[in-house]
């Protein structure tokens, strides 16, 4: 006869982290104009991590489990995600990746970088996007990542290492598809986020 009595939930759970320490630090100088700042993003895009970093041992016995591993299509992430899950190869997957920074065209001002990530959300939120991927196109992207999770999710133990704020673009949409947030790790680099399913 088969086992009624099983505990095992039936989708999930979903670990969400975020990446590592880049190795190209947003705090350091000099002060750069706006467009400086357009390059400065483009090149921590691509960017890896720093050097002589390791998952914290909480986040790795998380996730030493996982079932699925995904990853954004940014070098910073796949290097989370084999550091954390070296178990399994992870999937690439641009759905995944962070939302973009295009800062405000201010001439003649100067910032460091770290300043013109503010600026750069600020008025992305307000409809600002230089061409690029806008505020609602990115929260389509945040539906259709989590819905990509979700159906991982059935039958099966998932890990997402992505980006700070992408991943808190997931959360309303994750809870939309009737998932549950139960630990949460708050925004640092190497922090994650559980997430258990309880139904819409």
């Amino acid at each position: 006869m088969p086992d009624t009595t099983s505990t095992k939930p039936s989708r999930g759970p979903i670990i969400v982290s975020r990446h590592g320490r880049p190795a190209l630090d947003r705090n350091m100088g000099p002060r750069i104009h706006w467009r400086d700042y357009v390059d400065w993003w483009a090149r921590y895009e691509l960017g890896p991590l720093a050097d002589g970093q390791a998952a914290p041992d909480a986040l790795k016995n998380m996730v030493k489990d996982a079932d699925i591993v995904f990853a954004s299509a940014r070098l910073r992430a796949q290097q989370t995600a084999d550091s954390a899950a070296p178990h399994l190869k992870a999937v690439y997957d641009p759905v995944f990746n962070e939302a973009p920074l295009p800062p405000p065209r201010l001439h003649g001002f100067r910032a460091l970088p770290k300043t013109w990530n503010v600026l750069a959300r600020t008025v992305w939120l307000t409809g600002h996007s230089l061409d690029g991927e806008s505020v609602t196109e990115a929260r389509a992207r945040a539906r259709a990542a989590a819905a990509k999770l979700h159906d991982a999710a059935a039958e099966a133990k998932v890990y997402l290492a992505a980006h700070g704020w992408f991943n808190r673009m997931l959360r309303p949409e994750l809870r939309a598809l009737g998932w549950v947030c139960v630990r949460d790790g708050g925004d640092s680099y190497w922090s994650y986020r559980v997430y258990e399913y309880r139904g819409k």
